[in-house]
């Protein structure tokens, strides 16, 4: 999450401001109800309805994105217009991915858009609940969350998301966690698999930061089966 990620690349695109529902982040972080107990940290969140739905349940959770330094009626419409560029790759893409939680392409758009729906009608009544701030520099204190997830930022852009800014940016999001920090998805947007993973856990490792690799029960990106975990020895 650079000053602004959205650079450009062939076939790839701008980074997404994707509008993720609960029920997608419950099944790729593979989250029990136990997980929803404390208090959670959504970075980035992007146009994500997740802190919104869960607040409906009683969770006290909080989004963090660069995105939320615009102002509600701009970024309602940005990410509606995010959910249909995603979705139009998502079409011309389809061989990339796995049809099980999503139906068709027109269920992922429908399902997205009342995402962003959700996610802009929160952002607009309780906007303490989304902080402006990006990687790898938090503006929250030490411990401040029981747990932290990161989805389709690092390790899927890691064509322009260098490998120390990786390091930096899991070294933060640990900082801010006394419990876990769970990044998802291990592989870029074209399917590949982060060629320097293990060397990446190896420098957490000497930062003193536990890690493992943890499967997931979702697959929409064919072969985004599996998690990195942070912190899962404390």
């Amino acid at each position: 999450m650079s000053a602004d990620p959205r650079a450009l690349g062939p076939d790839r695109g701008a980074t997404l401001i994707s509008a993720r529902p609960l029920a997608e982040y419950r099944a790729m972080f593979d989250l029990r109800d136990a997980d929803l107990a404390g208090r959670i940290l959504d970075c980035p969140g992007g146009g994500a309805s997740f802190v919104a739905e869960a607040a409906t349940l009683g969770v006290d959770a909080v989004a963090v994105d660069p995105a939320y330094r615009r102002p509600a009626a701009e970024l309602a419409s940005l990410v509606l217009e995010e959910v249909d560029r995603g979705n139009r790759y998502v079409i011309a893409n389809r061989h990339r991915y796995v049809w099980t939680f999503f139906r068709d392409a027109g269920h992922h758009r429908e399902l997205r858009r009342e995402g962003a729906r959700r996610f802009a009608e929160d952002y607009a009544h309780d906007p303490e609940r989304y902080v402006p701030g990006e990687l790898p520099d938090l503006p929250f204190a030490d411990d401040a969350f029981d747990l932290v997830l990161s989805s389709y930022l690092l390790f899927t852009y890691a064509d322009r998301l260098h490998d120390d800014f990786h390091l930096q940016a899991l070294c933060e999001m640990a900082r801010v966690a006394r419990g876990e920090v769970r990044a998802y998805p291990l592989i870029d947007i074209l399917g590949v698999p982060h060629p320097r993973l293990d060397e990446l856990r190896a420098r957490l490792g000497g930062a003193g930061i536990d890690s493992e690799v943890r499967g997931v029960p979702y697959e929409f990106q064919a072969g985004a089966t599996e998690m990195l975990v942070l912190g899962s020895g404390r």
